[in-house]
């Protein structure tokens, strides 16, 4: 048996009006588009990488 994943929660804080395209996929990517919205991710590099591109409309929650 393979062990449980590990996962994040990434709440969006902030909007993504008059942010660049690539911010916006990366919110969509992270299933984020509006504000206040809670996902559950796998913790992968890509998902952190994501998540540090747009560190600025993102907090990670406890």
């Amino acid at each position: 048996m393979a062990k449980a994943a590990k996962t994040i929660k990434v709440e969006q804080t902030a909007s993504a009006i008059r942010r660049h395209h690539s911010q916006r996929s990366t919110l969509i990517g992270l299933k984020l588009n509006k504000i206040g919205r809670v996902a559950e991710l796998q913790d992968t590099p890509a998902v952190r990488g994501m998540i540090e591109k747009v560190r600025h409309l993102v907090r990670v929650v406890d």
